[in-house]
C-alpha cells in the first residue's frame, strides 16, 4: 500500500518513551528500535516513494540475533575498534566463520572496517547501531565486560607512533582537539584545522602553512593499536611532537617508543589542552 505524500525528508525513525514494563510488549519495542536503523539508512526517503521497512528490520534482526554475531557487536559497543581475530575470540568461532559473520554485519551496515596497513579493524557503524544496542541491553538487562588492553602501561601512556603522539596522551588530545573545535571533519578519516584551531596551533610556535606543503598528509585519525580509538597523525601530529619535545613537555625513552610526560608538560598539558595526565 502507497503512503501518501507528505513531501518531505525522512532523516530518522524517531523513538521516544519506550514503556519496558510488560513482557508482552518489550517483543514489540525490541523490533521498534531495530525498525529505527533499517528507517535511518534511508537518508534520503521521500513518503512517495514505497519502502517495505519490515523486510529491511527483518534482515537487521536476524544479523543481531545470531549469538556470535550479537558477541562481536557488544564487544565494539565500548567504542574500541577490533580485529577479526581478536572477534573472533570473543564470538567464541573460528576466524573464517568470524569473517562470514563480520561480512554479514557490514552488509546490514552494523559494522564497518577501518584499514590501516596490513591490519583491519571493526567498529560499529555510528550512534543509530550503537543506540538500538544499548537499548536492547536495558531489555536483556546484562553487563557488559569493559575492554581491556595488555599493552604495557608506559607504552600505553604515551608513546610515539611513527612521528606522532600515540597512547592515551595521543588519544586524549585527539578528542580535545575535537571537543574545542580545532579539527574539522575532511573527505575520509582526512582533518583540517578550523580558524580556532590555526589560532590555538600557531600560538604554540606550528607553522601550519609550511606543515602543509610537506609531501604527506595533512592532519588524520590514526587508530591507536592499544586504545583502539584514534589519535592524531600525519603532518599536524607530527609538529606537535615537535613542539612538546622542544618545549620538554615530552621526553623520549632511549630503548623504546615510550614517551615520559614532564612536571611541567603536565602543567601545560592541563592549561593548554584541557588533558589530565
Amino acid at each position: 500500500m502507497r503512503a501518501p505524500i507528505l513531501g518531505q525528508l525522512l532523516e530518522r525513525f524517531a523513538l521516544e518513551r519506550i514503556d519496558l514494563i510488560a513482557d508482552e510488549t518489550a517483543c514489540r519495542h525490541w523490533l521498534l528500535l531495530i525498525r529505527s536503523i533499517a528507517v535511518a539508512r534511508h537518508r534520503h526517503f521521500v513518503y512517495d516513494q514505497t519502502m517495505n521497512v519490515d523486510s529491511a528490520v527483518s534482515g537487521i534482526a536476524a544479523a543481531i540475533g545470531e549469538p556470535a554475531r550479537a558477541r562481536m557487536l557488544y564487544c565494539l559497543l565500548d567504542g574500541h575498534a577490533r580485529t577479526s581475530t581478536e572477534l573472533a575470540i570473543v564470538a567464541e568461532v573460528s576466524p573464517s566463520t568470524a569473517s562470514v559473520h563480520l561480512k554479514r554485519l557490514k552488509t546490514e551496515r552494523l559494522v564497518k572496517v577501518h584499514v590501516q596497513g596490513k591490519h583491519r579493524y571493526y567498529s560499529l557503524e555510528g550512534p543509530s547501531a550503537a543506540d538500538v544496542l544499548e537499548r536492547l541491553s536495558v531489555l536483556a538487562g546484562g553487563p557488559r565486560d569493559m575492554f581491556v588492553p595488555n599493552t604495557p602501561s608506559r607504552l600505553r601512556a604515551a608513546r610515539t607512533c611513527y612521528d606522532h603522539i600515540a597512547g592515551t596522551l595521543g588519544v586524549s588530545l585527539h578528542d580535545q582537539f575535537q571537543w574545542q573545535g580545532w579539527l574539522s571533519a575532511g573527505s575520509g578519516d582526512a582533518y583540517d584545522v578550523t580558524a580556532k584551531g590555526m589560532k590555538a596551533f600557531e600560538s604554540l610556535g606550528m607553522d601550519l602553512e609550511e606543515t602543509r606543503s610537506l609531501r604527506r598528509r595533512f592532519a588524520y585519525a590514526c587508530l591507536d593499536w592499544s586504545e583502539r580509538r584514534p589519535h592524531l597523525g600525519g603532518a599536524l601530529g607530527a609538529a606537535l611532537l615537535k613542539v612538546a619535545l622542544k618545549r620538554k613537555w615530552l621526553t623520549e625513552d632511549l630503548d623504546s617508543r615510550a614517551l615520559g610526560v614532564t612536571s611541567f608538560g603536565r602543567r601545560e598539558m592541563m592549561t593548554r589542552f584541557g588533558v589530565h595526565v
